[in-house]
């Protein structure tokens, strides 16, 4: 799972065998460690909300960050053909946090190791040699 924060904007990408696991499980995450404390690290989660709560969630506390997706959103991303799921979670007096949730794609410049787990690239047929 990739996590990508840019101002009020976040952004998970997920690969093939993490998507697999979430879809049986209902989470999925990892932990970026920026020191040996224990409380330096930020833990992010993917995570299925067992009802249809409306829109998607985000839930934040100083070690966590989760996106929670509805059932009906699951569903949707699952097909073949949908690379993510976009949203806008309002965050009050006008403001909002942009969400994004996609199938981690193959780079077009990247080797066979780097895109390994990743989605075929709707861009291309074949990927270059590493």
């Amino acid at each position: 799972m990739k996590l990508r924060i840019k101002g009020d904007s976040l952004r998970i990408r997920v690969g093939r065998s993490e998507l697999a696991r979430f879809l049986r499980e209902g989470r999925i995450q990892d932990t970026i460690h920026f020191g040996a404390a224990p409380d330096a690290r930020l833990t992010y989660v993917l995570e299925a909300s067992p009802v249809e709560a409306g829109e998607t969630q985000v839930r934040c506390s100083p070690q966590e960050v989760a996106v929670v997706l509805t059932p009906g959103q699951i569903l949707q991303w699952n097909q073949e053909e949908q690379v993510g799921v976009y949203t806008q979670v309002p965050l009050g007096q006008g403001a909002s946090l942009e969400v994004v949730v996609e199938k981690d794609f193959a780079c077009l410049d990247r080797d066979d190791e780097d895109n390994k787990d990743t989605f075929a690239n709707p861009h291309t047929t074949a990927c270059r040699a590493g």
